[in-house]
Parts: C-alpha cells; structure tokens; sequence
C-alpha cells in the first residue's frame, strides 16, 4: 500500500509549483537535499519517477502529473475535512439539532469556470451563497472550456468546482460527478439595422467550434467558413458591434449585448449546449461544494 505523509504530499505540489528543488526549499522553509530526499522516497514508494530533472529546473513526468492530481486533492481534502468539524462542532456548541453542517462554514470554495459563466451565472449564486454563509471566500479562476478545460482543473485539485460544459461528446469525465445547470440556446448575432447580415463575414472562437455546433452548423449552406477568429466571445461580440462581421453564439454569451448588435433567433432546430457543474466524489458531499450547486441551481432553474 502507498503510504505517503501529508509533509510528502506538500513536497510534491511544492516542486511542481516553484519549478524546481531550490525553489520549493525556500518556499518551504527546508534545505534542497531535504526535498530531494523527500521526492526520492516518494518516488521510490510509487514506483514511477515523478520529475525530470535539469539544469532549469524540475518538470513533472506524466506519472508525476497524475500523482500530482491526487496530491492537491488529498490535501484539499484534508483542509474541507477540517473547516467542516470545525463547522460541526458549532453547531453542537450552540445545541443546534439539525445536524452536521448546521454550524458556520467558513475557508475558500475554489472555482474554475468558462468566461461566459463567470460573468453571467456564477455571481448571483456566490452572491447568494456569502449572503448565507459569509465565512465562506470564493476563489474564481476563469479557465478556457477547450482542451481539459474547467473538468482538468477539479482533476488537478486546482479547484472544487469546475462550471463545465457538458455535452454527448464531451461528458462528465469518469472520476468527476457532476450534472446539468441550463440547456442555452444558439443565436445569430449582427449589427443592428443591417440589410443583409447573412452576408457578412463570419467570426468565430475557438471554443465555439466544438460538437455541440459541428453537426448543426455542417448543415447551414448560408453559413460560410469564419475569415475571423477572435480571442473569446467578448472580442467577438465587440467586432460583430462595430459592424465587423456576424456571429452564432450561445446565450450566456449575449447577456447584457449592447444596443449596437441585434440578436435572431435561429429557429426551433436551433443547436444548444448544456452548462452544468463538476466536482469530485469526495468533494461533492461537502458542506460548501453542495451549498454553491444549490444556489447555481436555484438560478439556474
């Protein structure tokens, strides 16, 4: 059985973080043959090497990837299991009966979300949420939802959270739990006034062009390859504003557009994705984790 101390653990995410053994020495406090001793041991005990070494430094392995997943998440875990004792404890104190979790939470709730949905789902449900549990501090980190996306940041155990888009062909991945938010629709996005704005030059961003538009937008004869590809969805909704080009873009990505640009409905065979939320086993049936799907959930809904 691999046995590795919560100290080892530290280590580990310490290297991988600083880039390197001298880094993560002073940053812990420890001598650099410390930490290498400490890494070797680890290494050992997995069975994998973790770090490639050189001169600039320290990178992680695949292995060590992987093995770096499972540390940030251990000790994530062992900070969640602290603030709700903690949490639990009050409760008891004050001879509330309603169970565990009726005390205070408090400590961060890491979050990772794509752009639209930090600007326009996640703050009236962490509105909602400090308001009934102010000890808790959301940390949001906007995260592009292409390659691993919000999904590889909640693997990673950079977050506890992710807002993730969720789809046939892009699921709730294997390890995570997680479930859908809102289905949001797709509109045709152009300047206001314009005769003719299928004409237009098309503008896309990359993390549009995914398999919840392919099939849909495979079939649109008027619909011509984009000439423009911009950064993320506000860099196109500026360009679509200054008569630029028009663009398909999913509702969150339209709220609060400006009085420039008009928005037509493409129809009931229109393409749609599904928002939703992941989360890790441990991490879903923790206090603060259940708390914030809740709100997004009572919003969303």
């Amino acid at each position: 059985m691999t046995d590795l101390a919560p100290r080892e653990l530290r280590v580990l995410v310490a290297v991988a973080d600083a880039g390197g053994f001298s880094a993560a020495a002073v940053a812990l406090g420890m001598t650099q043959s410390a930490v290498s001793h400490s890494v070797r041991g680890s290494e050992r005990r997995l069975g994998a090497v973790l770090f490639d070494r050189g001169r600039s430094g320290a990178s992680p392995t695949h292995a060590g990837e992987a093995a770096l997943g499972y540390a940030r998440r251990v000790l994530r875990l062992l900070e969640v299991m602290g603030s709700e004792v903690r949490a639990a404890a009050s409760a008891a104190g004050a001879g509330d009966g309603r169970g565990p979790g009726a005390g205070v939470l408090a400590g961060p709730l890491r979050i990772a979300a794509f752009r639209s949905a930090a600007l326009h789902l996640l703050p009236r449900a962490l509105g909602r949420l400090t308001e009934r549990h102010p000890g808790i501090v959301p940390e949001v980190r906007i995260v592009r939802e292409v390659g691993r996306g919000t999904a590889g940041e909640v693997l990673d155990g950079r977050a506890d959270l992710g807002i993730a888009m969720l789809g046939t062909t892009s699921p709730v991945p294997p390890e995570l739990v997680g479930g859908v938010l809102v289905e949001e629709g797709y509109a045709l996005v152009h300047p206001a006034g314009h005769s003719s704005p299928r004409s237009l030059p098309l503008i896309d961003w990359t993390e549009n062009c995914t398999s919840y538009t392919r099939e849909w937008w495979a079939g649109q004869e008027w619909l011509p390859p984009a000439t423009v590809q911009a950064e993320d969805d506000g860099a196109v909704l500026s360009m679509v504003s200054t008569g630029f080009g028009m663009a398909v873009m999913p509702e969150l990505s339209l709220v609060g557009a400006p009085p420039s640009v008009e928005i037509t409905d493409l129809g009931p065979e229109r393409p749609t994705r599904s928002v939703g939320y992941v989360t890790t086993p441990e991490l879903a049936s923790s206090l603060a984790v259940r708390a914030l799907i809740r709100e997004l959930r009572a919003i969303a809904g």
